[in-house]
C-alpha cells in the first residue's frame, strides 16, 4: 500500500505512540483505553441495503467494498494515524482535524466505485467527536497487537455507537451525512486482495457474534462484557485458541482465485479494466506455484506468509460491540447462543449470531519485507451482516423501561 512508501522514520501522533496490549482478554480494562483528542471526527462507512446483496449471494463483493474504505484511508494518511475498525459492510474511523480532507476524498472516490464498479450504495457519514462527547457519549482507543508491527483499534466510550445512529437517521439536514459529488476518479486500493478460498468450518460451524452491553455505566458495561468473556472461556477454553477460524488446516489457494473479479474491479485505477484482470491471473498463478509448493520467491515467502497471515487474523475486536467470528463444535454453537440469551434475559446484554459452514478473509497487504498485513474476517454467507440485523430486531424488542440487573 502507498503508505509504506511514506517516511516511516517520522513520529507517528496519537495512535501510533499508544502503548500496546496483545492479551484480547484484557480488552475489556480501562487502563488500556486513551480518549481520543479534541477536535477530531467520527467517520462512517456503510453499505445501503447491504442485507439484499447478501441474500443475493454478493457478500464477498461487499466485504470487499467494505475493506476498500479502509484501504482508500489508510493510502492517503501515515501509518497508524486514522484508527479504524472493519465491520463486514463498512468501516469507522476517528480522523484528526488535519487529515480529514484526504479521508473525505477517498471515501466520496471509494463511494464512487462501489456503485459504478458493483452497483452498491456506500453511505459515508461524519460526526465530530465534540458532538458525542455533548450527547454524554465518549470515545477512547486502545491500541491491540497481533504481531510485531501490526496493531489494530479497539474503541469504547458509546460514541461510534452513536455516531452511527445519528449518520443512518439523518435525512440530509443535520449535516452529518457526506453526500458531496466529486469527479469519478478511481481511489486508491493498492494492497486490497480477497485470493484467498474460504474458510471451511473445522469443528462444523463459523458462529458469528455480535454483543452490546444494556448497561449505561462504564463499569456495569466493562462488567457485562468481561462476564461474556469468561463464559466463551469456559464453553470454548482459554483465549479460544481452538476456535481460530483460519490455521493451517483450512487456508486454501486455487486457482484462479474466486475473488478476483472484484479485486481487479477496485484495483484496476485508470488502467484498461482487461489488461489489468489478465495481469492479477498470471501474478495470482505465480502466488498459486509457490503456496502449492511451499518456495519464497519474489520477495513472497509462501510458508512465512501463511504463519503471518494466521497470526495477524482479525477475528475479534470490540468497537463498542464486542465482534468475533469463531470455528464451533456444533454443542458449542448450542452452549455459546444458550448463554448469550441467558445474559440477555437478565438485561445485561442485547445480541446477534449467524451461522455459516465457512468464513471469507480479505486481506490488507502494506509491506511484505516488513510483514505488515492485516486480514479481515467475516462469517461466510455474510456473517456481520446478518448478525447485525438480528440484533437490531432483538434491541427493537428491548422494553427500553427495563433497567439492568
Amino acid at each position: 500500500m502507498t503508505n509504506t512508501t511514506k517516511t516511516e522514520d517520522r513520529a507517528q501522533p496519537f495512535f501510533g505512540t499508544l502503548p500496546s496490549f496483545d492479551d484480547f482478554m484484557a480488552v475489556f480494562e480501562a487502563a488500556h483505553y486513551t480518549p481520543i483528542p479534541d477536535g477530531w471526527t467520527i467517520v462512517i462507512t456503510d453499505i445501503k441495503g447491504s442485507t439484499k446483496a447478501i441474500t443475493e449471494g454478493r457478500y464477498k463483493d461487499v466485504n470487499m467494498v467494505g475493506a476498500a474504505s479502509i484501504s482508500a484511508v489508510l493510502n492517503v494518511t501515515r501509518a497508524n494515524e486514522v484508527p479504524f475498525s472493519f465491520g463486514g459492510d463498512g468501516a469507522t474511523f476517528v480522523a484528526p482535524q488535519e487529515t480529514l480532507p484526504r479521508v473525505r476524498e477517498a471515501l466520496l472516490k471509494t463511494r464512487n466505485l462501489a456503485a459504478g464498479g458493483f452497483g452498491m450504495e456506500l453511505r459515508v457519514g461524519a460526526v465530530p467527536i465534540a458532538a458525542v462527547r455533548a450527547m454524554g457519549a465518549d470515545v477512547r482507543v486502545a491500541k491491540y497487537r497481533l504481531s510485531e508491527g501490526n496493531y489494530l483499534a479497539m474503541f469504547d466510550g458509546g460514541g461510534l455507537a452513536l455516531a452511527d445512529t445519528l449518520i443512518k437517521a439523518d435525512d440530509g439536514s443535520r449535516g452529518y451525512r457526506i453526500d458531496d459529488e466529486i469527479p469519478d476518479q478511481p481511489p486508491d486500493l493498492e494492497g486490497l486482495s480477497c485470493r484467498w478460498e474460504p474458510l471451511s468450518a473445522r469443528r462444523g460451524r463459523m458462529l458469528t457474534i455480535l454483543v452490546q452491553s444494556l448497561s449505561t455505566g462504564a463499569e456495569d458495561q466493562s462488567r457485562a462484557y468481561q462476564t461474556v468473556l469468561a463464559e466463551l472461556v469456559k464453553i470454548l477454553g482459554p483465549n479460544f485458541q481452538n476456535s481460530r477460524p483460519v490455521t493451517e488446516q483450512n487456508m486454501r489457494f486455487r486457482w484462479p482465485p474466486r475473488g478476483l473479479r472484484a479485486e481487479a474491479i477496485t484495483s484496476c485505477g485508470g488502467r484498461p479494466y482487461f489488461r489489468h484482470l489478465m495481469f492479477l491471473y498470471w501474478q495470482s498463478f505465480l502466488q498459486f506455484l509457490l503456496e502449492t509448493f511451499g518456495l519464497s520467491g519474489g520477495g513472497y515467502n509462501a510458508p512465512e506468509y501463511r504463519r503471518e497471515l494466521r497470526a495477524n487474523s482479525d477475528y475479534r475486536r470490540f468497537d463498542d460491540t464486542l465482534r468475533m467470528v469463531l470455528d464451533c463444535t456444533v454443542e458449542e454453537v448450542r452452549q455459546v447462543e444458550a448463554c448469550l440469551d441467558g445474559l440477555r434475559r437478565r438485561n445485561m446484554i442485547a445480541y446477534g449470531t449467524h451461522q455459516a459452514d465457512s468464513a471469507l478473509m480479505t486481506c490488507l497487504l502494506f509491506s511484505l519485507a516488513d510483514s505488515k498485513h492485516v486480514h479481515f474476517i467475516d462469517g461466510g454467507d455474510g456473517g456481520y451482516a446478518m448478525a447485525a440485523a438480528n440484533l437490531k430486531r432483538q434491541l427493537a424488542a428491548i422494553d427500553r423501561t427495563a433497567g439492568p440487573a
